[in-house]
């Protein structure tokens, strides 16, 4: 069910660092998010175009396209790896509401910090991964196994470039608090 804010994320929107270099770096990051959210959506929206396409060409014209679904994976792959750092600065993600209202306030913001931490340690591992299995892919001319042999550096890259975003807010959120908050 969708809901507005929860308590533990009332705080965000109002909630900006007196530190000029973060505060900085937040807007560029946010500025950032806002413009991939607009190239995904278009990512989603050419992805529903081409599966159409697909599903009307091989129903009408009996022809078969091998391209198609490769096409839209890559496009689908991007648009959620590269919308993660979004959907974590507006803690858009799924979480466990049950300890919320059993824990006071300054709990729920070190619990937030601690999640905070152990996420980016996991996802900077990822993004280690991934750029590496981006670098092979490169360096070896890796294609996929279709017709078409799209290269695999393509959403190795894209799924690098989503995970290093992430990693890059969620170290916001976790220094931010550190350096001392002020209300707008």
């Amino acid at each position: 069910m969708m809901h507005g804010p929860l308590p533990d994320q009332k705080d965000l929107p109002g909630a900006v660092t007196s530190n000029p270099l973060m505060a900085a770096l937040g807007q560029a990051l946010a500025l950032c998010n806002n413009v991939i959210v607009f190239v995904a959506a278009l990512a989603l929206i050419a992805a529903c175009a081409i599966l159409s396409y697909s599903v009307i060409g091989r129903a009408l014209f009996h022809s078969a396209n091998y391209w198609q679904d490769e096409a839209a994976v890559f496009l689908l792959v991007g648009a959620t790896f590269m919308t993660a750092a979004y959907v974590q600065g507006q803690r858009g993600h799924i979480g466990i509401e049950a300890f919320i209202g059993l824990i006071s306030a300054r709990a729920n913001r070190i619990r937030l910090w601690l999640v905070d931490v152990a996420s980016l340690l996991f996802c900077a591992f990822f993004a280690w991964k991934s750029w590496t299995l981006a670098h092979e892919a490169w360096v070896d001319g890796q294609v996929s196994n279709s017709m078409w042999s799209p290269p695999l550096a393509i959403p190795y890259v894209l799924m690098a470039l989503g995970m290093s975003l992430l990693c890059l807010q969620l170290l916001l959120q976790i220094i931010i608090p550190l350096v001392g908050t002020s209300r707008r």
